[in-house]
């Protein structure tokens, strides 16, 4: 028998919970995905949709090649001497659809969202999978601390729009061109007479790009943290100016926030501010999403022009498990409007094609297609929660009036066939006011 692949889930109708992995139904999924969306189109975030499938160069040069996404963590499809990955996140190919199709051209800032699968070869954990699905924004085109603001305030949104309000959001700067070179040597300087305290990864790191030493998860290499240069010393009046106004944005939309200067990103394309949000309801692994500024990604995979740009990531999964934490409550499954009840050969054709009609009509209708007693689709009905039961046999189809009983009330009346479609309606109507 053939199984999911490890770090891969099916969604099926029914939440799944076993203790050791919990997926929610599909409703849920699609409560959460219809929720997202509609926040975004609040603030004017359009969608867009890439491939799940991006050249490796891409990905490399946009992510970084040194970064654990690059070297250790992408699924790597070669054909006919071109090497492509699945897509382990979405802003680079957010990115080359924007410099690919001339989306500058449509005018303004460029607000994009987007909902969808990336995959990382990475071990498997609560809420981390080797597929596993992420919804963001980019930001392109605007370079002021407003968009910045505004990215932070979408985010927010969202997490509040699920009552999820008990989040820490850090913040800091990495500087821009002028800053990082000399903070990157700073910590060159400090952290050589440490090398023997140093992983092999945190050695490579000191050497390729020494501001993701600050991100170790090591106890012994954070100890070393403690008394580390701080990026605060470093920040060009510009990016210190950028930083301050972001604040202030934050300020003036109540949005409490605390600087960080240890956060930084796992990925080469950030510049400025970076920041996360976090949830303690999450355990160790706290994070629910992250971003930041990225303004040299465009020119590195292509564009002639800068493109000022900020985003950020969250995993739905993440978003799952601190909904699960909360106590959230769903909406249930929507109640159907009508279930036929058939009895008999011929009433069972008529309730086939009646389906059919009261479907075109905009109502919800369900039938037994298993030949069952009058027992067994009642048992079904109420199962499904159906608003009333439409039920048909031999005597009504010679009368042509079927029996509508209220499920919720068990009141019941006949109605003549020709009149079967305004009866349910106002029905459904009236249950739902």
């Amino acid at each position: 028998m053939f199984q999911t692949i490890r770090g891969t889930f099916d969604i099926l109708p029914d939440t799944q919970d076993s203790g050791s992995q919990f997926v929610p139904g599909s409703a849920n999924w699609q409560h959460v995905e219809g929720r997202v969306r509609e926040v975004m189109s609040r603030f004017g975030f359009e969608e867009i949709r890439t491939p799940t499938m991006e050249p490796l160069k891409l990905i490399a040069r946009g992510v970084g090649q040194t970064t654990d996404i690059v070297q250790k963590e992408m699924f790597v499809v070669q054909r006919s001497d071109e090497d492509y990955v699945l897509r382990p996140e979405m802003t680079a190919p957010v990115m080359r659809a924007y410099i690919q199709h001339s989306l500058a051209q449509r005018g303004g800032a460029q607000r994009f969202y987007y909902l969808g699968p990336c995959f990382r070869a990475e071990r498997p954990q609560k809420g981390r999978f080797r597929q596993f699905h992420q919804f963001g924004i980019e930001l392109l085109g605007a370079d002021g601390p407003r968009a910045d603001a505004e990215a932070i305030a979408c985010l927010l949104a969202i997490y509040d729009s699920f009552g999820i309000s008990e989040t820490r959001l850090r913040i800091n700067s990495l500087g821009d061109a002028e800053t990082r070179p000399k903070y990157c040597e700073a910590l060159r300087d400090y952290f050589e007479p440490f090398r023997d305290k140093l992983s092999e990864t945190s050695l490579q790191r000191l050497e390729a790009n020494p501001l993701r030493i600050l991100d170790t998860k090591s106890p012994e290499e954070r100890t070393l943290l403690t008394d580390a240069p701080r990026i605060s010393n470093y920040l060009s009046s510009s990016s210190r100016t950028h930083l301050d106004e972001v604040k202030e944005h934050l300020d003036d939309l109540r949005i409490p926030y605390f600087e960080d200067e240890l956060l930084v990103r796992g990925i080469d394309y950030y510049t400025g501010v970076v920041f996360e949000l976090e949830s303690d309801d999450l355990g160790s692994q706290s994070a629910l999403a992250a971003g930041g500024r990225y303004d040299g990604l465009g020119e590195d995979v292509g564009s002639k022009q800068p493109v000022p740009a900020i985003g950020w990531a969250a995993g739905i999964e993440r978003l799952f498990l601190a909904l699960q934490a909360s106590g959230y409550s769903f909406p249930e499954r929507e109640r159907p409007d009508v279930y036929i009840v058939a009895l008999g050969h011929e009433s069972q054709k008529w309730a086939f094609a009646e389906a059919q009609r009261l479907r075109a009509a905009a109502l919800h209708v369900e039938f037994d297609l298993l030949g069952r007693s009058m027992k067994a689709q009642m048992k079904e009905a109420n199962r499904q929660r159906a608003r009333v039961a439409l039920i048909v046999g031999e005597t009504e189809l010679a009368s042509q009036r079927a029996i509508i009983r209220d499920l919720d009330t068990s009141e019941q009346k006949e109605v003549e066939f020709g009149e079967l479609i305004n009866a349910l309606q106002s029905h459904s109507e009236h249950s739902d006011s």
